[in-house]
This record gives structure tokens, C-alpha cells and sequence, in this order.
């Protein structure tokens, strides 16, 4: 058995991608980060082992925002990584998506998702 959290749609703006104009200019990134917990959440009040939003919200805030990364597979490894590295994370799924993607085609936008586990 094990309980699930996830913050979904979170919007940044990012320095991402591999063209010089992508170096030059933020582009809108949407996130979400599912994580899986060691043990079930359990219900009545908080406790200490319970984990706070607005850390794994801060975990993904600041891997956007520390500097320019080429490919969204790498920021998305990397925010998996930051959320393993949280207590009683057992397994963290990333999904990125990009909607300003420089094809020669129409297309609403380009997504990655990554799921690791600790100890994997």
C-alpha cells in the first residue's frame, strides 16, 4: 500500500533548451510532481513524518529557476533526484511540459515525464 501526493500544473518561466534564442529567453514550463510515500499518510492530525507542499513546491521551484539546462529530460531527472532526496519519498514522477517548441509544424507544446524510485 502506498499514498500518493500530487502538485499539478505548476507554471514557471525557464531558461530551457538547446537554440541560442532559448539561452536568451525565458520560456513558460508547466510541472507536475507526483510522489509516493514510504508509508500511508495517516489520517487525523498532521504529525512530523507528514510532508509539506510547499517544500516539494520550493524542491521544484528552485531546480526551474538555478540556471539554463538544455533538454527537459535533464531538469525533469533532476527534480526527481531533489524529491527523493525528501523523507519518506519512496518513488517521484516529473512531467514537464513545454508549450513554445521550435518545429517547423503546428503543435501544442512538447512533454516529458520521468518517473525514478530511491534506490534505483
Amino acid at each position: 500500500m502506498s499514498d500518493a501526493i500530487t502538485l499539478r500544473g505548476m507554471q514557471f518561466l525557464a531558461s530551457i533548451g538547446v537554440l541560442e534564442s532559448e539561452k536568451q529567453q525565458k520560456q513558460p514550463l508547466e510541472v507536475d510532481l507526483t510522489i509516493w510515500l514510504e508509508t500511508p499518510v495517516r489520517t487525523g492530525k498532521a504529525s512530523s513524518d507528514t510532508v509539506d507542499y510547499r517544500g516539494l513546491y520550493d524542491l521544484v521551484a528552485n531546480a526551474v529557476t538555478a540556471g539554463h539546462t538544455d533538454y527537459l529530460e535533464d531538469l525533469a531527472t533532476a527534480i526527481a533526484d531533489r524529491a527523493l532526496a525528501t523523507a519518506r519519498v519512496a518513488r517521484a514522477k516529473v512531467v514537464i511540459r513545454k508549450p513554445h517548441v521550435a518545429l517547423p509544424g503546428p503543435l501544442t507544446g512538447a512533454e516529458i515525464a520521468v518517473e525514478r524510485r530511491r534506490g534505483a
